[in-house]
This record gives C-alpha cells, structure tokens and sequence, in this order.
C-alpha cells in the first residue's frame, strides 16, 4: 500500500502537508487514535491527561475511518469529525482525519507515514486503558510499540484491566509511573 504522495505531488502550494496539521521541528505531539463514535468524556478525560503528565506540546485526534475490530461500520467521518470537535475543544488539541488523507488504515502504517512527513517531530501514541487490553490484536502491534512511546491512561475503573493484559505484561519492564512520566 501507498501511503505518502509521490514527490511530485508535494512541490505544489495544495500539498499534502498543509492539509496535515502542523507540527515544527522538536516538538513533541500526542497521537490519539480511535473511531470515536461516539466521541465522549473519557476521550477528553484520556487527552487533558496526557497533556498534563506527558509534556506533550499538542495532541492530535486521529479520527480513523473504520476500526477492523469492531463489528459495525461507524457513522460517517464528516459526521463523527464534527462531533469530535464539539465535544473536544482545547487551544493544544486537534481534530484530524489525516489517516483518510493519507490513505492509511493500520495505526502503524500512519506512524511510519508522520514520522517519514514530520522528521524532527517526536510522537507519543496515546491510548485508553480498555485498548490497551485488546492492543495485541492490532495489525503490527510490536511495530508500534517499537517505533513510538506509548502513553497510557485510564478512565475511572479501567485500570486493572489494563494491567493485566498481555501487552502490558510483555512491556512490564518499560513500564513508568505516573509520577515519573513527565
């Protein structure tokens, strides 16, 4: 699969890279990604979180367009942007339907996709405990813990369940508390 535009498509003032959002040299942005469908305080709970403790400069909803593991399609994108950007409205965050644009599909496709567009750019994935627990199930999930931090923080009553997944046991090591995680 294809997933960054050719360089010929990326000479013009309608590149792909204005249509992204910005991201400069050195800073450090929160990737969270998910269907959002919908959209909901746990989502805004996760975000605010993970700009407090992780010393993130911005953090992006990656507003996906289907989720493979879910068993029903979402509601439109349009429409799922809009409620996202209702309920999330932080100056730090934005709302973002760059894996459409880009093409991409599998979360670790997207990460190679930025890292290769934002070079400089340090991503942290950002992730809700009730994924965490389902995590090995991704696509190319070690391509993802390999390539990029992953910040993980949970609603009110998810926690165990995070803790005891399989991801979380094979990473144990790496793990940092929350105290230290700035």
């Amino acid at each position: 699969m294809r997933f960054l535009p050719k360089r010929s498509q990326m000479t013009g003032d309608a590149t792909l890279r204005y249509l992204l959002p910005y991201a400069g040299r050195g800073q450090t942005i929160g990737l969270f990604g998910g269907s959002f469908d919908p959209p909901h305080m746990g989502h805004v709970h996760v975000t605010r979180e993970a700009l407090k403790r992780f010393g993130l400069d911005h953090v992006w909803w990656l507003v996906s367009p289907g989720n493979p593991l879910k068993s029903r399609d979402p509601a439109p994108l349009a429409e799922r942007m809009q409620a996202a950007r209702a309920v999330m409205q932080h100056p730090r965050v934005e709302i973002s339907d760059l894996e459409a644009r880009l093409g991409t599909r599998a979360t670790a496709d997207t990460l190679a996709a930025l890292q290769a567009i934002y070079p400089g750019v340090r991503f942290v994935w950002l992730m809700g405990a009730d994924s965490l627990a389902q995590f090995h199930l991704w696509q190319d999930w070690r391509r993802i813990m390999d390539s990029v931090p992953v910040g993980v923080l949970a609603r009110p009553g998810q926690r165990i369940s995070a803790r005891t997944s399989t991801v979380a046991r094979i990473y144990a090591q790496y793990r940092i508390s929350g105290l230290n995680s700035h």
